[in-house]
């Protein structure tokens, strides 16, 4: 299985990078939320850092081996969540994903089914899938950050939940002051918080109210 793929972007398609690894090369697919965003995370000689689903399209006859590539492991997390609806299988939700993955999973914690509905293979019935199957389950996603801005250290702080909801705003892209900010606020308002989801959620809810 293959979980992560490094190398030199040699060729970008449309939802698809072909990717050198030491002589070989692998073709990857990629949502166009990804792709519009691959370019920030090259290197300067052009390598990019995948993480990667791995899984095989299964035919009467073969089984092809697929590779769908993430900036990093929050997007996967989601893309996995994603393809959990019934009737949406992995390649179904690599041509879905064509917007940012916070306004989706936003729009899914609102129910907005119109807003679900546009994007591309997703009709009426599919999107009220989508919501009642993910809708209160997808909320830290909405905390994605759409900036480029580089992860940094994530320091430490008194309790487990809270250094892990410190690892989670950094891998979503914040700055560690921002996420430490967040923190800060999110346990001001609410001090019996005990657990990262709760954490998370409570950030969530209070960025969305801004």
């Amino acid at each position: 299985m293959i979980a992560r793929i490094k190398g030199r972007v040699i060729e970008q398609k449309d939802l698809a990078v072909v990717i050198d690894a030491g002589g070989i090369f692998y073709e990857v697919h990629t949502p166009a939320s990804v792709a519009q965003r691959l370019n920030a995370h090259k290197a300067a000689d052009g390598v990019v850092t995948l993480v990667t689903h791995h899984y095989y399209q299964l035919t009467p006859s073969t089984a092809t081996p697929i590779l769908i590539g993430f900036l990093n492991e929050l997007e996967k997390d989601f893309f996995l969540q994603f393809i959990s609806v019934s009737g949406i299988g992995p390649k179904a939700a690599v041509k879905a994903l064509d917007r940012s993955i916070s306004e989706i999973a936003g729009a899914i914690d609102k129910g907005d089914v119109a807003y679900l509905k546009t994007l591309p293979g997703i009709g009426q019935q599919k999107a009220r899938d989508i919501v009642a199957k993910l809708q209160g389950k997808v909320s830290r996603f909405g905390l994605i950050s759409d900036s480029e801005v580089r992860k940094t250290d994530t320091g430490v702080l008194p309790f487990a939940f809270r250094d892990e909801a410190l690892e989670v705003l950094m891998q979503l892209q914040y700055k560690k002051s921002e996420a430490e900010d967040m923190v800060a606020k999110a346990l001001e308002r609410c001090p019996t918080l005990s657990s990262t989801e709760e954490l998370l959620n409570m950030i969530y809810s209070q960025k969305a109210a801004c």
